[in-house]
């Protein structure tokens, strides 16, 4: 159990960690945001245990592809969930319809059948089908895998008669949304760009501070403004235009993950019983610098300060504007 930290303590102290923040953006500001580039590994727990090896293998299969753009695949079109199903009927944790599953579904794991519920084989079969595509628009100019992923939403054939990823924005969307999901998913590979919106977001959840916390807080009038957990942390980076989703798990695949060591001012922080499956996250708050969090904890608690470093510490995340905009809202089966 965190150990909490009294309010009056420690208002100075956060003062001066959010002016910080500022003077600590301005010094990075210069450095490389993460890429994915070469070897691509996954972020820690970003990828549920179970499928983490099959989409580190297959994510690899061809040029055009990488295991960070499989898994942003994935979590787009199902959220892990092997047995989601779409109004279009669409099926598994990777979203086949059974026509294409026909045409391009394959034996995964060579046991003599290619089960569209399984992702010992939907996986295989989204790498594989990603890679015929690739194929079909290797001569088409711009990025391989720009150009894959428009095939794989708008067909082959408008890819190369556009010469690239053509005008239709739900194409254009579903390549921007894949290429930004790919940064959250793939393990940071040098420093990563501060948050220019951090400050602002720390002094809102600052201002909550002794608030009582309500299971499902939003912050409305008729909840006397009180919060949850990730209720907090929406309401904070809405206040700099920033929209995350409503759950913890989600908000952890707004942007990239910074290290323990890495952290600044304004990363969220997250927490689970499983520390190898981010869809099992149960806890969120905003880091404030020093080892410690601004967060809404648990019922008959206040929002307050609590230390990050125990047990059930997950990670973290850098929200990016990018990286909320690309989560999906509407997934397979969700209510």
């Amino acid at each position: 159990m965190v150990t909490g930290v009294s309010v009056g303590v420690c208002l100075s102290f956060v003062a001066l960690l959010v002016v910080g923040t500022y003077t600590a953006a301005a010094g990075l500001l210069g450095g490389a945001g993460a890429g994915v580039a070469g070897a691509v590994g996954l972020a820690k727990g970003a990828v549920p245990a179970a499928y983490q090896p099959l989409v580190q293998k297959w994510g690899n299969l061809c040029p055009a592809i990488n295991p960070a753009l499989l898994a942003a695949q994935l979590y787009q079109e199902s959220g892990w969930n092997p047995r989601a199903v779409s109004p279009a009927d669409a099926r598994g944790i990777a979203q086949f319809i059974p026509g294409t599953w026909a045409a391009h579904g394959v034996d995964g794991d060579s046991d003599g059948d290619r089960d569209i519920w399984d992702p010992a084989d939907a996986i295989p079969s989204a790498a594989s089908y990603d890679c015929e595509l690739a194929k079909y628009v290797k001569d088409v100019p711009g990025d391989a895998t720009s150009n894959m992923l428009a095939a794989y939403n708008a067909g082959a054939y408008r890819v190369i008669r556009a010469g690239g990823v053509p005008a239709i924005s739900e194409t254009r969307n579903y390549v921007r949304i894949i290429r930004s999901l790919e940064k959250s998913f793939a393990r940071p590979v040098g420093r990563i760009e501060p948050s220019r919106q951090a400050a602002a977001a720390i002094s809102f959840a600052q201002s909550k501070l002794g608030t009582p916390y309500l299971w499902g807080g939003n912050g409305t009038p008729e909840q006397q403004g009180r919060f949850d957990c990730s209720g907090l942390t929406q309401a904070a980076y809405r206040t700099v235009g920033i929209e995350l989703p409503r759950v913890a798990n989600d908000q952890y695949n707004a942007g990239p993950h910074p290290s323990r060591e890495e952290l600044l001012p304004g990363d969220l922080v997250f927490f689970s019983d499983d520390l190898t499956n981010s869809r099992a996250i149960r806890h969120v708050g905003i880091y404030v610098g020093g080892g410690y969090m601004i967060n809404a904890p648990f019922t008959g608690a206040v929002i307050r300060f609590d230390k990050i470093d125990t047990p059930d510490y997950f990670g973290a995340t850098r929200v990016t504007e990018d990286g909320a905009k690309a989560l999906p809202r509407d997934l397979p089966g969700s209510a």
